[in-house]
C-alpha cells in the first residue's frame, strides 16, 4: 500500500516485517497482541489492548495505560453481555463524570481499539464527534500521538492529519473525527462512534446521524463520554436521565449502559468526601490539588462556583445566575386532575409575544393547592427549523399536547381567541392579566367571535412586574404552586434572568434570558394578579415580599 492522502504519513511495512522476522512468531504475536492470549473474555481482551497504549502527555507521560476500577466497570458492562449468538448486547454506552478523569485518554484507546484491536471489523467505519473543529480533533490528536509511540500501530496506518483521517491499512477500517459543523454527515456505516463532551453540543443533529448510520452492522456501538448539560431538554440530559430511569428500575433495556458519576445537588458541595463521587479518577491522575484550589476560589466568587458545580461536581447546574433553581421548582411539580378545577377560581396571564414566537395562556388556582394549567402556541410552519434554533422537542411536546400549532408563519389570533372561550366557559376566571403589546389584534378577533374574556392590562415594567416576580418566587419557594411538571413551562422558568433597579425592583429581563420566558412571564403575571386582587401581600419600595396577612 502506497503513500495515500494529503500530509498522509509513509508506512514503515519493511521494517515491520525485519522486525517480526527477528522474533519467534508466536512470542511476536503475544508481545504485540497480548489481547489474543487464549482464555480471555471480551472485556478482558479490549482492557489487554488499552493497557499496551502508551500515556503520552501529563504527569504520566512515557507509562501504559492503567485502566481504574471504574473504566474496567464501565468496559465490563459495555462490551461484556453478549447474546444468544454471541454479538454484543450492548448498543448504547454513556460515561460521565467530572473533568479531568481521563475521558480523552480512554476515549481515544477505545477508538483505536476498534480500529487496530480485538473489537476491530474488515472495512469497518470508526467515528469520534464533537461539538466544533477544535474539539473533535483533541482525540484524533491523541490517537495520531499514541501511533507515534507505537512502532506496530504506525507500520499499518495511513495518517491523513488535514482531514483527520486514520486508516488501518491490513482491514481496510477507516476512524475519522467529525463535528457538528461538518458538511457532509449522512451516507455513512458506522461501526464504533465515540461522542466526546455531547453537553457542548449545539443541538441533536449529529449524534442522530451517527446513530441512525449504523443500521447496517451487526454489532454497532455508540459511546457517549461527557460531562452533564445544564439543558434538561439537551440529548446529554436525555441519557443521563434514562441512565437513572435504568438504575433504579424504572426502565429494562438490556442495550443501554450509563454509568454518571455525580455529586447529588443535596449534598454539601464543598466536603471533599463528595468530590470521589463525581470524580472516580481523584487521588490518582485526578489532581486534588487543583479541585482544592478551584473550590476554594468559587467559594470566595460566586459567579465561579455554578461552574465548579457543572464541571468539577458533574451537576445539572446553569452557568449564570438564573431566577429560579431547578431543585426548588421540581420540587412543585405534584400533579393533579384538571377536571377536578372546572368552575374553580382562578387568575391568568397571557402573553402574546410576538407573531413567530411562543405564545402562553397560564392559570393560576389559589385555592387549588396552587394548581397550574397552560396553553401554549407556535406557528405550525417551520417548526422544524423553530426545534433547531431553540434546541427543544416542539413536535414531542406538540404529539403529547403541551403544545399548540397554528396555521401557517404567524400565530393566528383567532386560534388563541377561540381556546380562551373554552376557558372562561370551563373555568371561573376572575382576571387575565396580558401584555398590551399586540392585544389589539387580539381584541378584535374577540370581538369578530362575539367572546367576552376579562382582560387586565399588565406592564412589564418594575412597577407591575416586581410584585409580580416576588409574588411567583414566594409560591415556589413556600411550594404553594404545583405545575405537574409541565416540560414547556419548565423550559421557560430555567430560561429566566431576573434585571434589578436601583431601587431593589426586579422583572423578568426577555432581552438578556438565555430563551423563550414567555411561560413563565404569563406565569407571573398570573400570580401578581392574583395577590393585587386577594390583597394578601404587602410590598415595600422595589416591590420586595414582605409579609403575608
Amino acid at each position: 500500500m502506497g503513500r495515500r492522502g494529503l500530509n498522509a504519513r509513509p508506512t514503515s511495512r519493511v521494517q515491520m516485517r525485519l522486525e517480526r522476522a527477528r522474533r519467534n512468531p508466536f512470542q511476536q504475536e503475544l508481545e504485540l497482541e497480548p489481547w489474543r492470549k487464549p482464555g480471555l473474555t471480551r472485556p478482558e481482551r479490549v482492557i489487554a489492548f488499552l493497557e499496551t497504549l502508551p500515556i503520552t502527555s501529563g504527569t504520566l507521560a512515557g507509562q501504559l495505560m492503567k485502566l481504574l476500577p471504574f473504566q474496567r466497570a464501565f468496559i465490563d458492562d459495555v462490551y461484556g453481555p453478549q447474546t444468544d449468538d454471541g454479538r454484543r448486547r450492548v448498543r448504547t454506552a454513556l460515561l460521565s463524570c467530572g473533568r479531568k478523569n481521563g475521558k480523552t485518554g480512554l476515549a481515544a484507546g477505545l477508538a483505536l481499539c476498534h480500529l487496530f484491536g480485538p473489537e476491530v471489523e474488515t472495512r469497518g467505519q470508526v467515528f469520534s464527534a464533537a461539538a466544533d473543529r477544535e474539539q473533535a480533533a483533541i482525540i484524533f490528536r491523541e490517537c495520531e500521538a499514541i501511533i507515534d509511540a507505537t512502532t506496530w500501530m504506525m507500520a499499518r496506518s495511513n495518517v491523513q492529519r488535514f482531514h483527520k483521517i486514520i486508516e488501518d491499512l491490513e482491514t481496510g477500517t477507516i476512524y475519522k473525527a467529525l463535528s457538528a459543523d461538518a458538511r457532509t454527515k449522512h451516507g455513512l456505516a458506522a461501526s464504533c462512534v465515540i461522542y466526546d463532551e455531547l453537553a457542548q453540543a449545539p443541538n441533536r443533529e449529529l449524534y442522530d446521524v451517527l446513530q441512525t448510520s449504523q443500521g447496517t452492522r451487526d454489532e454497532p456501538l455508540m459511546l457517549t463520554i461527557s460531562t452533564q448539560s445544564s439543558d434538561p431538554n439537551h440529548i446529554m440530559s436525555e441519557l443521563v436521565d434514562y441512565a437513572e430511569k435504568i438504575a433504579t428500575g424504572a426502565l429494562q433495556d438490556p442495550t443501554f449502559v450509563g454509568h454518571v458519576y455525580t455529586v447529588p445537588m443535596d449534598a454539601d458541595p464543598w466536603q471533599e468526601m463528595n468530590w470521589y463521587l463525581a470524580n472516580p479518577a481523584l487521588g490518582a491522575f485526578r489532581s486534588l490539588e487543583e479541585m482544592r484550589i478551584s473550590a476554594s476560589r468559587a467559594q470566595r466568587i460566586p459567579a465561579q462556583e455554578a461552574t465548579f458545580r457543572a464541571l468539577y461536581l458533574n451537576q445539572r447546574v446553569d452557568a449564570d445566575q438564573r431566577f429560579l433553581s431547578s431543585l426548588d421548582w421540581d420540587a412543585c411539580a405534584a400533579k393533579f386532575d384538571p377536571e377536578s378545577l372546572r368552575g374553580r377560581p382562578c387568575y391568568g396571564g397571557l402573553d402574546l409575544s410576538s407573531t413567530t414566537d411562543l405564545t402562553a395562556l397560564v392559570l393560576f388556582f389559589p385555592e387549588d393547592a396552587g394548581a397550574v394549567m397552560c396553553w401554549f402556541w407556535v406557528p405550525a410552519d417551520n417548526i422544524g427549523e423553530r426545534e433547531d434554533r431553540d434546541r427543544v422537542p416542539y413536535r414531542v411536546w406538540k404529539r403529547d399536547g403541551f403544545i399548540e400549532t397554528t396555521p401557517g408563519k404567524a400565530i393566528d389570533k383567532r386560534a388563541i381567541a377561540r381556546r380562551l372561550a373554552e376557558v372562561v366557559s370551563a373555568f371561573d376566571v376572575r382576571a387575565i392579566a396580558y401584555d398590551r403589546w399586540g392585544i389589539k389584534e387580539l381584541r378584535r378577533a374577540l370581538e369578530d367571535e362575539g367572546i367576552s374574556v376579562p382582560l387586565t392590562e399588565w406592564g412589564q415594567g418594575f412597577k407591575d412586574m416586581s410584585p409580580s416576580v416576588a409574588a411567583l418566587e414566594t409560591a415556589v419557594l413556600r411550594r404553594e404552586l404545583q405545575h405537574a411538571g409541565n416540560p414547556v413551562l419548565r423550559w421557560n422558568i430555567s430560561n429566566c434572568v431576573v434585571t434589578l433597579d436601583a431601587a431593589g425592583g426586579r422583572k423578568l429581563d426577555k432581552a438578556k434570558s438565555v430563551d423563550r420566558i414567555d411561560g413563565a412571564v404569563a406565569l407571573a403575571m398570573a400570580q401578581g394578579l392574583h395577590a393585587q386582587r386577594a390583597g394578601e401581600m404587602k410590598f415595600e419600595a422595589g416591590g420586595l415580599f414582605l409579609d403575608v396577612a
